[in-house]
């Protein structure tokens, strides 16, 4: 009988020791895995938006960039990267770019900010912006009394007139027509709705050399006007998401790079997705390169159409530029980026 207790006895000892060390092998395991998941990066959703002749968002999602980063990109269409920044006032997007005209249309608005610059305002950029015109406007002078196309919430309105004032004529003797897309600008010119409007794309430009009735007059690199172009979100958005953000601007860096040194590559994928012809991505590529970062000239193509913009009443409340600018997730993912210092 005393045998039988100890052996009783021996046995509970050998399972509850079972129990302790399957307890903490299984503590072990979870700890482990804990380790695992928290040493992952967190992926940050971001709705961008965009338009059809810009490929360094596509070859981002494409070639797994924005994965890379932690960046669960969705990008949404529109007509001009105006219509794309006004998208930020009802929440439709998270991140937009544009010309300065837009992104300080913006950032006077609210609580919106620049987080980094896109585009150099170079004469070979400028020179990728023609007006084509009637056939019967045969010079600059013969735009007087004409009407002129303009897209709606961009920067051509303040490009006619720097144009027009070189050309000693005065906006009071021109009409403005305001319009919402390219597309629109182009059937207007087309159908004699409209006498000029200035152009940015080959995949427009081609089509409009080939169009009966109307010729290409000139380009903004022979007007004084150089397009800076940025990249604005949400005060509220930056300020939650600063190692995003910082993920999101290195990941567009990197897919630019990519996208210079893989023209055919995205040629193909421009055609795919859009329909782009392949020789106009080709002839758009080399001539509007993407470099994130934030200069000195960045920050004076921003001032000088800042105080366009106030002086001519666009911008009814004067407002400090400085405090715009949401710098330090750029700093910190792009050091090398930032040579401007407030």
């Amino acid at each position: 009988m005393k045998k039988s207790w100890y052996g009783s006895a021996f046995l509970l000892l050998s399972l509850s020791l079972v129990l302790v060390l399957s307890g903490c092998s299984s503590k072990g395991d979870a700890a482990a895995s804990t380790g695992t998941a928290s040493g992952q990066q967190k992926t940050l959703k971001i709705r961008i938006a965009d338009i059809n002749t810009n490929p360094t968002f596509r070859v981002a999602v494409d070639k797994g960039i924005f994965t890379n980063h932690g960046i669960d990109a969705e990008i949404i269409n529109f007509g001009t990267p105006a219509e794309g920044v006004n998208a930020l006032f009802i929440k439709q997007v998270d991140v937009a770019f544009g010309a300065d005209f837009p992104v300080l249309n913006a950032v006077s608005k609210g609580e919106y900010s620049i987080i980094a610059s896109a585009g150099q305002a170079t004469d070979q950029a400028a020179a990728v912006w023609k007006l084509y015109v009637r056939d019967e406007i045969k010079s600059a002078a013969d735009l007087k009394g004409k009407n002129l196309s303009f897209m709606r919430g961009t920067f051509l309105p303040y490009l006619w007139d720097e144009y027009l004032k070189e050309q000693s004529i005065a906006l009071s003797d021109v009409k403005l027509t305001g319009q919402g897309a390219f597309d629109e600008a182009f059937i207007a010119l087309k159908q004699g709705d409209v006498d000029a409007a200035w152009f940015s794309g080959s995949a427009l430009t081609d089509k409009l050399a080939a169009l009966e009735g109307v010729h290409e007059l000139t380009d903004m690199s022979k007007t004084p006007v150089r397009l800076g172009m940025g990249i604005v979100a949400g005060n509220a958005f930056v300020q939650a998401n600063p190692e995003g953000i910082g993920e999101f601007l290195a990941a567009v860096d990197e897919a630019a790079a990519y996208a210079q040194e893989h023209p055919e590559e995205v040629a193909e994928l421009m055609f795919k997705q859009l329909k782009q012809p392949k020789e106009a991505t080709l002839k758009d590529l080399p001539t509007n390169p993407w470099k994130v970062g934030f200069t000195q000239a960045a920050y004076d193509s921003l001032a000088g159409q800042k105080k366009y913009m106030v002086d001519t009443g666009i911008i009814e409340q004067d407002f400090d530029l400085d405090s715009k600018l949401s710098l330090d997730p750029l700093k910190q993912a792009l050091p090398d980026k930032v040579t401007f210092a407030k």
